[in-house]
């Protein structure tokens, strides 16, 4: 299953990701990995969630994190919580390709029961209707 937190940039999105992983890690039943843009949750999420930085593995548009994606799942099968910071800006900003993430990821997540959220920096008003069911 997946949700998104979406907001403009300083609205709290990334705070909100980082408070939900760290409630994770206290409440799953299974691993926690956190998929960030860049190093900066190393100091904020607890030390038992795994990092990620898409930057270390050149990950640029959606089809890039959706393969990052599944090969984390299937390199363990133990994970039930998935977190993405800043998955649109990953996505280069292209809301077409945002939306095929989406879905994709809510495929995958909904059939192996991972819960994943995460942010997208975007106006409610510019948000795709279409992805309304799974905004947080």
């Amino acid at each position: 299953m997946v949700r998104i937190i979406i907001g403009l940039k300083g609205s709290g999105k990334t705070k909100h990701l980082i408070e939900l992983a760290n409630k994770a890690v206290e409440t799953s039943p299974g691993n926690v990995v956190c998929i960030e843009k860049g190093n900066k949750l190393m100091f904020d999420v607890n030390h038992q969630v795994r990092l990620v930085d898409t930057d270390h593995f050149s990950i640029n548009n959606a089809d890039e994190l959706y393969g990052m994606v599944c090969g984390i799942i299937s390199a363990n099968y133990d994970i039930k919580d998935i977190f993405i910071d800043s998955s649109l800006k990953i996505c280069k900003d292209d809301k077409a390709d945002f939306i095929k993430l989406i879905n994709a990821l809510d495929e995958i997540t909904s059939k192996k029961e991972i819960n994943c959220v995460t942010t997208a920096s975007i106006d409610a008003s510019d948000f795709p209707a279409e992805l309304n069911k799974y905004i947080l």
